[in-house]
């Protein structure tokens, strides 16, 4: 089996409904996304997916959360935009577009800092 990942990164707003706390305040990150995809064959010159490709589909998906206020957008209208909803809706996004690839996507993980990251798997 082969193991194919690539960081991308996106900046946002957001606050989290019903945390007691900062958070629950509207406040930013500078995300970086880590997409991980499975393959257990190659291409006839050797690759699972390209590299450029997979990076163009991730970031097909985070551009549409790139400088915006989270909590508007209608996936977050009525769910917390938390590290964890981030990265469960661009792996859910990312799924079928990666499945025509030939690639199985492994999992999404979102960290909204150096230390603090949230994954998403099936």
């Amino acid at each position: 089996m082969f193991e194919i990942s690539i960081k991308s990164e996106f900046s946002s707003a957001h606050n989290l409904r019903g945390y007691l706390g900062k958070c629950e305040s509207l406040h930013g990150h500078n995300w970086q996304v880590e997409a991980i995809v499975t393959s257990n064959k190659l291409d006839k010159i050797g690759m699972a997916i390209d590299f450029k490709k997979l990076k163009k589909i991730i970031n097909g998906i985070t551009e549409k959360l790139d400088h915006k206020y989270l909590n508007e957008l209608v996936f977050f209208k009525h769910i917390n935009p938390t590290s964890e909803n981030i990265a469960k809706f661009i792996f859910n996004k990312a799924k079928p577009l990666l499945k025509k690839e030939s690639v199985s996507l492994k999992s999404i993980t979102v960290w909204e800092s150096r230390h603090c990251k949230a994954s998403y798997y099936e």
